[in-house]
């Protein structure tokens, strides 16, 4: 046995992450009922036009880069990692940007139609402003890789002045 009881032994996690889990399955049912009454169609051809290009361009070009930095960096990161796996501490900087970039890129790459009087902002802030955000959450990532490479380290033994 396990040790588990009651709905954790049912579910497999506690009662809050069930609750939790409900409560985003019922915020995207309400959402998508409300897109899919008022465009079916746009919807449908969005959802298949994003699998498509998920699957067919974007899995392939985040596979080989995955790919290409493990391969790279496995030479050189194995003996100062003590241990640690150091990878996932590239993979998010690289996904939350990334995502950061589809998401805004129109105004990141000054591709938009100017609408200062919205917004108050003119596009030229987009692009420092994404590089920033890269940059701390680069930064983020590799303090928290130190940390967790230095408590992973044996500690050392250094000579004690009673020794000598």
């Amino acid at each position: 046995m396990d040790g588990r009881t009651g709905i954790s032994r049912w579910y497999g996690a506690g009662p809050l992450h069930l609750l939790a889990l409900l409560a985003s399955l019922a915020l995207t049912g309400y959402a998508v009922q409300r897109l899919v009454v008022d465009r079916p169609l746009a919807v449908a051809i969005w959802f298949v036009g994003a699998a498509v290009a998920h699957d067919l361009v974007l899995l392939p070009l985040y596979s080989i880069a995955d790919l290409s930095a493990r391969s790279v960096l496995r030479r050189r990161a194995p003996a100062r990692t003590a241990g640690v796996g150091w990878i996932n501490h590239l993979r998010v900087p690289v996904f939350l940007s990334g995502l950061l970039l589809l998401v805004w890129f129109p105004l990141i790459l000054d591709l938009s139609v100017p609408y200062t009087g919205a917004t108050g902002l003119s596009e030229g802030v987009y692009l420092g402003r994404w590089l920033a955000i890269t940059g701390v959450l680069f930064g983020l990532s590799a303090v928290v890789l130190a940390i967790r490479i230095r408590r992973a380290r044996p500690p050392r033994r250094g000579r004690d002045v009673r020794d000598s």
